[in-house]
């Protein structure tokens, strides 16, 4: 059973929680080599299993949209990563759309959460559930 917490982007708690696995090289491996970041602007969803931190999902708030982007789930854990979607599409606002940059591999996935695609790149595509 999962439990999904949600902190700020400058919670201490969230950079407690998060620091080892945004610093382990599989999982930055998994994410392309691309750095994960946050500020004030972000709320990230953490997938725990007991105390463990498995997965997180961060979304930063934008002028016209909300954006998922730079999220991990052990493995590319479907099962995971989906339970962490349906808490983000349930706890954020909708005066404006919510976007994914998602992982290519993902796309069926957010899909199936009424997500479409917008635009595509070799690696990700963005998708946009209004």
């Amino acid at each position: 059973m999962l439990n999904i917490l949600k902190l700020q982007g400058t919670e201490k708690r969230l950079y407690q929680w998060v620091a080892p696995l945004v610093m382990n090289p599989k999982v930055l491996r998994q994410n392309y080599n691309f750095p994960f970041r946050t500020d004030e602007d972000f709320v990230w969803y953490l997938a725990f299993q007991g105390r463990k931190l498995l997965g997180f999902v961060p979304v930063e708030t934008k002028r016209s949209e909300y954006v998922i982007n730079n999220y991990y789930t052990p493995g590319r854990d479907a099962d995971m990563l989906r339970q962490l979607l349906q808490e983000v599409i349930e706890q954020t606002p909708q005066d404006r759309p919510l976007a994914a940059i998602a992982f290519l591999e993902d796309e069926q996935l957010f899909g199936e959460l009424g997500f479409k695609e917008e635009k595509r790149w070799t690696r990700y595509l963005k998708m946009s559930r209004r």
